[in-house]
Order: structure tokens, then C-alpha cells, then sequence
């Protein structure tokens, strides 16, 4: 018997047959997660200037992204990384954001910090560094809004639908899974990005599934085919890195994409989309 499908006492709140259909988690821009046409996240991995997160807002949302992504906070390995710009990072990020169209993700760290963060973003992420801070799950979920909560670097699947647990139980329903890939023994990339994740979970669980392929492997070269394998999976959306100069990025700067590189990537992803019976949202207008 399965495992995991046999514990209906371990999450009550997130399995599948919980409600009725599938969960569709709206932002305000029309971006959904969950529903017919896909959620596509796209911008740098820190917000580091004015003009290099307003360049790629016009950029991304020219060739179809609905959210706009970027950490104003940062969670580093070396304490004397790039940490983020803070609350200006938060300003910027949501400027930008509405003077092209899109909604705004961007990760919570700290629970002193959910409340400045919930002022300027759409939807906040819970990083996979936190997926288990159980405090702040309980913070992120009272804010009552959504929530794109990331695998953990060796999460199981099992974990990670009971940090989702966390959210529902604090009573916020509206929760994405972020599939990001997991630690390997293998170091050619990143992490180890597992797709079988994307069709279980969806098995298991009536909430939205996107894919990271940037974090989930590491390699720019690796991002669009792991996107459209992604999609294929049966993803709701994908969360892609991109910056205008990326061996210049205060971080990720390898994963990431160009301008152009991301351009292409979504030219290619709508024959991919059509084939899993979905679509790509529109491209918006730059202003």
C-alpha cells in the first residue's frame, strides 16, 4: 500500500480528497497558480538597484511572465554574502513590479519581518532553508495571504506537505508547493531536481505545484530544458531566474538567465504548455 496515502491523521488539511476539486490560488494581477493558464515567476535572485530590477520587470513581462520574483532578503550560506537590500529591496521590487502589470513574490525570513513583507508582496515564499521554522509558518500563515513554500534541501515528500499542514491549519488555504530539487551526492549540479515530485504530489495533495528549475540545477544551460520538462510533469507554473548581466549578480548569478535566454525560453514553451493542456499567460505591454 502507499505509504504516504495512508496516513489520513499525519495532514487532513492538504490531501486530495480534502475538498472537492483542486485549489487555484489567485494573485491580484491575474496571475493564478492551479488553473488553465500558467503561473510563470520570473526576475533576479536579489533585488540589487533600482534600474536592474525595473530592466528586468520590462524585460520578463515583454515575453509573458505574470509575477515578478526577487529577494529583498536574502538568506546566505557566508554571513558576508550579499544579504539583500531590505526594505528599500521590498519598495523597489513592488514599483517595478506594478508599473509592468505583474504581482510580486519574494521571501519572509524572520516573522518580525511578515508584516513590512506582506505590505509590498502578492505572495510570500517560504524558503527551503525554512520550510520546517514552524514559527514562521504559523506567522506566514495568519498574514493571510499566499504562500509559495519551497521544498526542503533533503525534505521528503511527507515533510513537505506537513510544513504545507502548518499554513492550512493556521487557517491560510492558499498555499503553492515549489518543487526545487534536493541535496545529491552528486555535485554536477545544484541540487537534484525531482520531477516525479510534481505528479505525486498532485496525487496526493489538491494544492498548485510549481517547478524551480534555476535553483534545481544550478546551470543556465540546464534551466530550459528542466522548465519544459517541468511543464510536462504537469507543473502550474515555473519560478525562473533572470538578470540583465548575470556573471555580474550579487547572487545565483550562474543559474540565471538573460534577457534574451528567458525570451527564447518562453517561445519555446508554449508548444510544450499546449501539449499538457495549458497556456502561457500573455505578454504584457512594457509602459
Amino acid at each position: 500500500m502507499d505509504r504516504l496515502a495512508a496516513l489520513p491523521n499525519t495532514y487532513k488539511l492538504v490531501r486530495r480528497d480534502a475538498r472537492a476539486g483542486r485549489t487555484i490560488v489567485q494573485l491580484p494581477n491575474g496571475a493564478s497558480f492551479g488553473g488553465e493558464v500558467l503561473a510563470i515567476c520570473a526576475g533576479p535572485c536579489s533585488v540589487e538597484s533600482r534600474e536592474q530590477i525595473e530592466a528586468t520587470a520590462q524585460a520578463v513581462a515583454a515575453s509573458g511572465a505574470n509575477v515578478l520574483r526577487g529577494g529583498a532578503y536574502k538568506p546566505r550560506t557566508s554571513p558576508y554574502a550579499f544579504q539583500g537590500l531590505g526594505a528599500e529591496g521590498l519598495k523597489l521590487l513592488r514599483d517595478a513590479a506594478d508599473r509592468f502589470g505583474m504581482s510580486v513574490v519574494t521571501e519572509v525570513l524572520d516573522p518580525r519581518d511578515v508584516e513590512l513583507v506582506a505590505k509590498h508582496a502578492d505572495m510570500l515564499q517560504i524558503g527551503t532553508r525554512n520550510m520546517q521554522n514552524f514559527t514562521l509558518l504559523r506567522e506566514v500563515g495568519d498574514a493571510r495571504k499566499p504562500v509559495l513554500l519551497k521544498r526542503g534541501l533533503s525534505a521528503t515528500i511527507e515533510e513537505w506537505l506537513l510544513a504545507a499542514e502548518y499554513l492550512l491549519v493556521a487557517g491560510n488555504a492558499e498555499v503553492v508547493l515549489c518543487e526545487r530539487g534536493v541535496r545529491s551526492f552528486d555535485s554536477a549540479t545544484r541540487n537534484l531536481l525531482d520531477l516525479a515530485a510534481v505528479p505525486l504530489v498532485h496525487s496526493l495533495s489538491h494544492l498548485p505545484v510549481i517547478v524551480d528549475p534555476s535553483h534545481g540545477t544550478g546551470l543556465a544551460k540546464l534551466v530550459a530544458p528542466m522548465a519544459a520538462a517541468g511543464l510536462a510533469a504537469g507543473a502550474d507554473g515555473l519560478l525562473v531566474e533572470v538578470h540583465p548581466d548575470p556573471p555580474a549578480a550579487a547572487s545565483d548569478g550562474p543559474q540565471s538567465l538573460t534577457f534574451e535566454q528567458f525570451e527564447t525560453l518562453m517561445g519555446r514553451l508554449h508548444a510544450v504548455a499546449a501539449a499538457a493542456g495549458r497556456q502561457l499567460p500573455s505578454a504584457t505591454l512594457a509602459a
